[in-house]
């Protein structure tokens, strides 16, 4: 049996490259923390600092940043990926992520299966109107699409009031129920991705 820590790894989508602050780095770090306390161990990226080129492919050549974060996804049991709502979408830097995960459809283990088999992937969504269900939806699709396989309680999120200004970043304090759910999301995720690490999915 294979004893060695989980591994989490936080995708941020954030537009801002660092050192901005983020609403999306920091639920996607809080995330990470409660994944910590059971035992994972984790790291953040912020895809923003890095030059991943537009494409569907796991390598897009000379200076692309992909391949360096595809090598953290796949030493990593679980995805996070954390994305702002604008225009009511996943951000643009989120879907290019997706797009580029995409790649992992052409890729292969020994036994066939995509190389996303047995990761599990969760989402964290923030932004100031409604939106985050909608948002979920698709990323959800897309990771599953990809291979990765969603927990009970795959997303936590947070939205302020419809056409005000107010950033998750910007409170005073974690809602208790953001907190709660941010909570569920990673004792779920770490479950699955524990038994899926004992139980793999068999060869197609």
């Amino acid at each position: 049996m294979d004893t060695t820590p989980l591994k989490a790894l936080a995708l941020v989508c954030t537009l801002n490259p660092s050192p901005a602050r983020s609403s999306s780095h920091l639920l996607a770090d809080q995330t990470l923390e409660q994944l910590r306390a059971l035992g994972v161990e984790g790291e953040s990226v912020r895809v923003a600092d890095h030059d991943v080129r537009p494409g569907v492919s796991v390598d897009m050549g000379e200076g692309d940043g992909w391949p360096v974060i595809r090598a953290k996804i796949l030493a990593a049991d679980i995805l996070v990926l954390s994305t702002p709502i604008w225009l009511g979408h996943p951000c643009s830097v989120a879907q290019r992520v997706l797009e580029r995960l995409d790649g992992e459809l052409s890729e292969s283990d020994d036994q066939g299966r995509p190389l996303t088999y047995g990761k599990v992937a969760a989402v964290c969504v923030v932004g100031n109107e409604d939106g985050a269900h909608k948002v979920s939806a698709d990323v959800f699709q897309a990771l599953n699409d990809v291979g990765f396989t969603l927990p009970a309680g795959a997303v936590t999120y947070w939205v302020g009031e419809a056409m005000q200004g107010t950033d998750y970043q910007d409170l005073d304090q974690t809602p208790d129920a953001v907190a709660s759910t941010t909570k569920t999301l990673a004792v779920n995720a770490a479950h699955l991705a524990g038994a899926l690490r004992t139980a793999p999915y068999p060869a197609g």
